[in-house]
């Protein structure tokens, strides 16, 4: 990650906890270790707070193992001596991550196409292809159902036509966005954007004053989409991931 990006303040990573939580959480030692039952890194990665001892490190990987998963750790702001520890045992850098936010009075300012975005809750049939075609799979639906705190599905039509579907959950004063996902034939539409202000919208309803997105720095067109709508980098982290688990 570059030096040029912003330090994420640290409550920022209970948002992504709250908003896509693990399937189970548990505490050894220094380490938090997460259960993603298939959802992805996001719900897998482990986080090591303050200090910590290689034998707690080693645990963790055993109890990664354990769970069926491949030893995967998130590597947030100031975890350089855990980065280093990791690349000295082999474990690779994954997917390094923007995270971004805007304020949602700016971005809810928009004046909507009718007919074209809509809340809904719990998710339409439709909205569950349209996720399952872009791989978002059930899996992942999980972690949608378990969320507890205010959210919302934001399906999108284009062309008279279903073609995205997102999910919005709020904590605290955020509100952030996931599985954002518009079918390819509907693409370059203006369509990403249009789903945008319409979570926004529901982001203030809901008394969240910020809307975040978490988005891989190699994904250029939707950061384009980000800086056009003003939301801006305010931190990131990577994965490391062992190359032989």
């Amino acid at each position: 990650m570059s030096d040029a990006v912003p330090v994420a303040e640290p409550a920022f990573y209970d948002v992504i906890d709250a908003t896509w939580p693990a399937a189970r959480v548990e505490r050894l030692g220094a380490v938090t270790l997460r259960e993603g039952r298939g959802g992805g890194s996001r719900v897998s990665a482990a986080t090591v707070d303050g200090e910590f001892e290689p034998a707690d490190l080693e645990n963790a990987i055993s109890a990664m193992r354990d769970m069926g998963q491949t030893p995967l750790f998130m590597i947030r702001d100031g975890d350089d001596a855990l980065d280093h520890w990791l690349a000295e045992q082999d474990f690779k850098v994954k997917d390094p991550v923007f995270i971004r936010t805007g304020r949602t009075a700016d971005l809810a300012e928009a004046v909507l196409p009718r007919v074209t975005t809509f809340t809904v809750w719990p998710p339409l049939a439709i909205q569950k292809d349209i996720w399952t075609e872009g791989g978002i799979n059930a899996p992942r639906l999980a972690i949608m159902k378990r969320v507890v705190a205010p959210k919302t599905s934001i399906f999108g039509r284009v062309d008279d036509q279903p073609a995205a579907s997102a999910f919005v959950a709020t904590h605290g004063e955020y509100a952030m966005l996931h599985a954002l996902e518009v079918q390819f034939e509907h693409r370059r539409k203006g369509l990403a954007k249009w789903m945008m202000y319409q979570s926004a919208q529901w982001a203030l309803r809901n008394k969240a004053h910020k809307l975040a997105v978490l988005v891989t720095q190699s994904n250029l067109g939707a950061n384009a989409l980000y800086d056009q709508l003003g939301l801006n980098i305010v931190g990131g982290y990577h994965y490391r991931e062992l190359r032989s688990a």
